[in-house]
């Protein structure tokens, strides 16, 4: 539209300081306002969008966190290991391999685990993999407590919208957020944008691109919801005797929807979740926002009538349990940040001197294996006093198909947080913050960094061991390739 309004000019009233404002509460965000709690910082300031933390990993019901390790090896730990060894201690609250079972080839386990998608790794030799489905309310309660934990170090805004960076210059100096208080200003000595949409970096002047390759998963949404009332195992079984029909019902359900969907197991055996992929959306519009909430709504009750017609022996009884509360973001705006990531960093076994992020993704390319997330990956360019992990983090867009997901948000907002602590703490400029000492309180927080003294060598012997994955028929057609065009992957 060319018609404009002019908005008059007004004060904004200050409604806080502080040393680091943290700008969304999702995975990310959350986890770098603990890791700079835990740095040491004492003036945290965490604003978030609706009334809880986890962003899609509460409030979009992305219920399973795949490929924390690889071989017999733990590498997503930090944070992201810690949400579930306190959910381990509610009955029901988490289901997967537990840690002293990774890597196990016995293959009454391999049985045991298969029917839940990526329990059991995708190539030969299989094994178990800590892949993790939890219940998304009792994180969201323990996402709290851990902030409640923190409560001295930790100023908690609910309800609070980050909608425009202060600059002065180059420097962002705090961040004006809507609420139902009205339009009130924070000053910040370092802001960490998570937004996930990069809803402040994108009004800095930093280089940014707009949503990923068509053909990958990251150029859908998703309104998730869930089905209660099921039996898993039967409908495993089926599947598994019935392969033909199973795909047929594959097929039949994106034909009811219009979009592809299909059933996936939770924490529990009478409750799955529905996850779908509505193609070419982008999350910042707002057609495509209304277009993917109000589908999904529309269609959803076809969904359930078909799965209960076609395989009763598991949905006879089966019934909406609920809506996710929010919709299941993936990609829009992407950071260009002072390096940016590509599937080379997979293909080739990258190394970076600035690593603070040494994850097992589930990249086909190297079977899995751990890819190390530099420092400058949520650097913006010609910006100051600003930090952007999470899922809008600097990759190509084929590349952030793979660093999207829930792990490398927590992994990544958690290096921002230790980081903006570090900067705080010795009066330096993010971009200017000592690496090392960030590396060595990463570690410190449980976060195993290669090519460290302080870390158990294991690490780095199960990566050499295995040749950084890059021993399959998959990685060698790839690397032989030189990668001319990696969308295939």
């Amino acid at each position: 539209m060319s018609k404009l309004y002019r908005e008059p000019a007004q004060d904004i009233p200050v409604f806080d300081e502080c040393d680091i404002l943290v700008v969304g509460g999702g995975a990310a965000g959350h986890s770098a306002a603990i890791a700079a709690a835990r740095a040491g910082a004492k003036d945290i300031i965490l604003m978030e969008r609706y009334g809880y933390m986890g962003g899609d990993a509460t409030g979009g019901y992305v219920i399973m966190v795949p490929d924390l390790s690889w071989y017999n090896m733990s590498f997503v730990r930090g944070l992201q290991e810690e949400w579930f060894t306190r959910l381990s201690k509610i009955p029901g609250a988490v289901r997967g391999p537990g840690l002293d079972k990774i890597g196990s080839e016995d293959p009454v386990l391999l049985d045991a685990w298969k029917a839940l998608h990526d329990c059991v790794s995708r190539n030969a030799p299989h094994r178990l993999v800590r892949s993790v489905y939890f219940e998304p309310n009792q994180l969201k309660i323990e996402m709290d407590k851990m902030l409640l934990e923190h409560r001295d170090a930790i100023k908690v805004l609910c309800h609070s919208w980050g909608t425009k960076p202060i600059m002065e210059g180059n420097e962002v100096k705090g961040v004006i957020f809507e609420s139902k208080e009205g339009r009130k200003a924070i000053y910040a000595k370092v802001v960490i944008d998570a937004t996930g949409d990069g809803d402040l970096f994108s009004q800095t002047g930093t280089p940014y691109s707009s949503l990923a390759d068509a053909n990958t998963r990251s150029s859908t949404t998703a309104l998730v919801w869930r089905i209660g009332g099921v039996n898993w195992d039967l409908f495993e079984e089926w599947k598994r005797t019935r392969p033909q029909a199973a795909a047929e019902l594959r097929n039949q359900l994106t034909n009811l929807a219009g979009f592809r969907c299909m059933p996936l197991p939770s924490n529990q055996n009478d409750v799955c979740w529905v996850n779908n992929w509505h193609p070419n959306r982008d999350c910042t519009s707002i057609k495509d926002l209304t277009e993917t909430e109000m589908n999904t709504r529309d269609t959803l009750r076809d969904v359930l009538d078909y799965l209960r017609e076609s395989v009763p022996m598991a949905f006879r009884e089966a019934f909406l349990f609920d809506i996710a509360p929010q919709l299941g973001a993936r990609c829009s705006r992407r950071l260009k940040g002072e390096y940016i990531m590509t599937a080379n960093d997979w293909a080739f076994a990258s190394h970076f001197d600035d690593v603070i992020a040494w994850h097992s993704t589930i990249c086909q390319i190297n079977d899995c294996g751990p890819v190390e997330i530099p420092y400058r990956a949520i650097l913006p360019q010609k910006v100051e006093n600003l930090l952007c992990p999470g899922r809008h983090l600097s990759a190509d867009d084929v590349a952030i198909d793979w660093l999207n997901l829930i792990p490398q948000c927590v992994g990544t907002g958690q290096a921002a947080g230790v980081a903006a602590a570090v900067a705080v703490g010795d009066g330096t400029k993010v971009r200017d913050v000592d690496i090392n000492k960030v590396q060595n309180i990463l570690i410190d927080q449980d976060v195993p960094l290669p090519r460290n003294e302080r870390v158990d060598p294991a690490y780095m012997q199960c990566v050499e061991e295995h040749e950084y994955g890059l021993y399959t028929e998959l990685a060698k057609k790839a690397r032989a390739e030189s990668l001319k065009d990696y969308r295939q992957w």
